[in-house]
């Protein structure tokens, strides 16, 4: 993580929507991988998820908390090897809540708890389809880590999954948070970029650690 010549500013993507470089430090990072990969042992470990109709996601997924399946939310990996779905831990939804502060101010932080955390493999050939996080009952801001390798993140608009939209790089440690009127906006990930994330975090591929409010 060496200092840019340019360091990167925050930005706000739309509306509700903010790009924070450089959230979590160094160590803060490790941390989160460490934890990332106890997540990923079986029981209830990192799975492919498979669509209604029959398609199958590139990137794998891990669930806390609640489990998330194509399109619900569950207390059992109904769609794995229904192991009950690991606890989501307090620290977690305190990050989640920092963040939030952090991005869209202290006015923005919900009064619902935070309780779901997807957590998302990509190797060098995973991609995400545009789509919005619209299966939980609360309205609280989704929260975004990001973990090795840079991605293409394109965030686009509530009514369609076409453009308008704008492409965001999303580096190891950035931050993105988005709610309000960007609480159901359309996302994906395009592209990976192989072989960017920093040397020093010990990470082929790309994690994403997505924190939300369930509302249940």
């Amino acid at each position: 993580m060496d200092a840019e010549l340019f360091p990167r500013p925050r930005r706000r993507v739309a509306p509700g929507a903010v790009h924070v470089p450089d959230w979590l430090d160094a160590r803060r990072q490790r941390e989160l991988l460490t934890a990332c990969r106890v997540w990923a042992r079986p029981p209830a470990g990192l799975r492919t998820v498979h669509t209604p109709g029959g398609g199958t996601m590139t990137a794998r997924q891990v669930c806390l908390g609640w489990h998330w399946y194509p399109y619900a939310y569950a207390r059992t990996v109904v769609d794995g090897d229904g192991s009950p779905v690991k606890p989501f831990p307090q620290w977690l939804g305190d990050l989640a809540r920092r963040a939030v502060a952090d991005a869209l101010g202290p006015d923005a932080v919900p009064g619902d708890a935070y309780d779901i955390a997807l957590i998302n493999f990509y190797d060098a050939d995973a991609r995400m389809g545009m789509h919005r996080d619209a299966d939980e009952h609360s309205t609280a801001p989704v929260v975004s880590l990001s973990l090795g390798d840079t991605c293409v993140f394109r965030f686009g608009n509530t009514g369609t999954r076409g453009r308008p939209y704008t492409d965001v790089a999303l580096r190891s440690g950035d931050l993105f948070v988005f709610g309000g009127p960007a609480r159901l906006a359309h996302h994906g990930v395009p592209r990976v970029h192989a072989g960017t994330a920093p040397p020093e975090l010990g990470l082929t591929g790309r994690l994403n650690i997505t924190l939300r409010a369930s509302g249940r």
